[in-house]
Formats: C-alpha cells, structure tokens, sequence
C-alpha cells in the first residue's frame, strides 16, 4: 500500500510537469506587423519543452530548426514577415502539448490588437484598430464578416462578453484598408475560483483551472490508515480465539458425575437374614467404595423382599467415592 500511494504521488508529480506548460507571447497580441519582433515562452515547464508550429508551409517545426532562434523553452523571432503565420505551441520530448496560439503577421498598414488567448466569460474585451500612423484613426469593426459598428478613436470595447461574442474580428481605416482576421474565443467562468479583472484589453488571463492532484496522496494515506485499523481488528480476533480454546478444554476435562438405579429384588424361596440380635433386618444400605481418579457415581439400591406380608423399604442409597 505504501508503494502504491508512492506511486500515486510520482504520477501526479508527473503529470503537473508536463501537462501544466502554457506557452505566452510578447506582445500579447494576436496580429503584428511586419518586422516586428514577436517572443514566445513555455511558462510553467520543465526541461525538455520547446516550442513548434504549424504554417503554410511546414507542420511541426521546432523553433531554431529554419526559424527563430532557440533559448531553451523560449523562442525568440527578431524579424517577423507573412510566411510567420501561424499555429504555435509548445511540446515535450514525450508528446505533451500545451494551448495553441494563432499569430498572424499583417503584411500591410492595418492590423487588430486583439486577445492572444481565450478571456473568460463575464470579463471586458477591448479591440484596437492600429496603423503605422501615431494617432488612432476611426475605424469600422466587423464580426464574421458583418459590420456591427464604428468607433471614432480606433478601439471597441465588449462588456461582458459570453460564448455569443466568439467568431471572427477585423476592422478597417478609411484610405488605409483592413486587417486580417483574428478570432475571439470566451472560455466559461470557474465556479471554484474568484473573478478576474474586468478588464482585458491586451493580456487576459488564462482560463485553465489547475487539476487538483494533491487528493491522489491524500486518499493514498486515507487507505493506509483504513487498512491498519482493519489489521489491529484482526489480531484482537485472533488472540481472543487463542485464549478460549484452554478454556474449552478445561470443560472438557472436568469431572463427570455417572448416576445409577439399581433395584435388588429377593426371591420367596429364600429367608431373609436376621442381624445377630435375632432381629429381621430390613432394607439394608451397602456401601462401597471405589477409588479411581476423580470420577464420583452415586448409585441407588431399593430392595425388595417378596413375603406375604411384603414390606416396602426405603430407598437406600449407594454412594461409591471415585478419587
């Protein structure tokens, strides 16, 4: 049992290593421009974590293999171009993956500031309509396609988004065109957690609630204790049976009392003896004694004498002593 509450340990030690990675990206942004330079990071993990990609043209490319340049679980792009979009995330020597993030680098004048990661149901979501121009022009914000609004400053904000707020974004600046598209996605709130900041216009917090792998050790040591008691339980029953088997034999070796009725019948033919003093003696008692061990037999003769004139004597007692 100890093993295996070990083993329940080192398994949930495991599974935390390498399934508790999160890969970030600075800026937090889902569109850059082109040039820009993007850094990303396996937070949370162990040795062994790198980070890979998928894009139009390979599929699972580990960073330094082609591109970007390798820092153990980071990886850093110093000149991002068109060819740099995206699927990354990031991956152990086991296979372990973690989230993904959908980086597209916008090879024109107009791009979307929008949420790199899930946000979570209930927060605020604020959209920038950036160009190369220092000032924020007004821009025109489409959901999958459709326009559903127009913001004088560049940015729109979504007040407690929910799962009808996902799809896909874009804006577009008159004389500058349009940004590529970045989809918004709304994870639902934890119950057992507390609320977030309302607020998540760049960096919105993760929505993965860590696994509680602390109860595997805890109920590995609740067995170990229910098994214990189990074992205590056990010896008392055994040792309780012990003691009563030379109690029943003591029983069994104890004295045993035989009880007997004898009758001794005389027969017509025959007178009875007189005592000495001429007198007709009754019903006699005999007594004998017989030496054994330690069984006792008590026996009981009555004796009958067959006259014309029969007299009934009392029953007499025969008392044997066995020692």
């Amino acid at each position: 049992m100890k093993d295996t509450s070990l083993l329940l340990l080192l398994s949930s030690l495991f599974c935390c290593s390498t399934n508790s990675a999160r890969l970030t990206v600075t800026p937090s942004t889902s569109q850059i421009f082109r040039d820009n330079s993007v850094s990303l990071r396996c937070e949370d993990a162990s040795d062994g974590w790198t980070v890979r990609r998928n894009t139009s043209i390979e599929n699972r490319a580990e960073c330094g293999a082609g591109w970007g340049i390798s820092a153990g679980s980071s990886c850093n792009i110093s000149s991002s171009n068109p060819l740099d979009s995206g699927v990354y995330w990031c991956e152990s020597t086991e296979g372990s993956t973690s989230n993904t993030i959908t980086i597209t680098v916008s090879g024109g004048s107009v791009f979307l500031q929008s949420p790199v990661l899930p946000v979570m149901e209930g927060d605020d979501v604020t959209l920038i309509c950036r160009t190369k121009m220092a000032d924020r022009p007004p821009a025109d914000f489409y959901k999958d396609g459709v326009s559903i609004r127009t913001e004088s400053d560049g940015h729109m904000t979504l007040l407690h988004v929910n799962s009808s707020d996902e799809g896909l974004y874009k804006c577009s600046v008159q004389n500058e065109g349009e940004s590529p598209e970045s989809r918004l996605s709304v994870s639902e709130k934890p119950t057992t957690t507390a609320r977030p900041p309302t607020s998540s216009s760049v960096s919105p917090t993760s929505t993965s609630t860590p696994p509680s792998y602390w109860l595997l050790p805890v109920t590995a040591s609740l067995c170990v204790l229910v098994l214990l008691v189990l074992l205590v339980v056990l010896v008392v029953l055994v040792r309780r049976c012990i003691r009563r088997k030379p109690e029943a034999a003591e029983v069994e070796m104890g004295e045993d009392v035989t009880y007997s009725h004898v009758k001794i019948s005389q027969s017509r033919n025959k007178p009875i003896k007189q005592s000495r003093r001429g007198r007709e003696s009754g019903p006699a008692a005999v007594y004998s004694e017989l030496k054994t061990k330690r069984d006792v037999c008590y026996g009981e003769i009555v004796i009958n004498t067959n006259r014309r004139k029969e007299i009934v004597p009392e029953p007499d007692v025969l008392y044997s002593s066995l020692r």
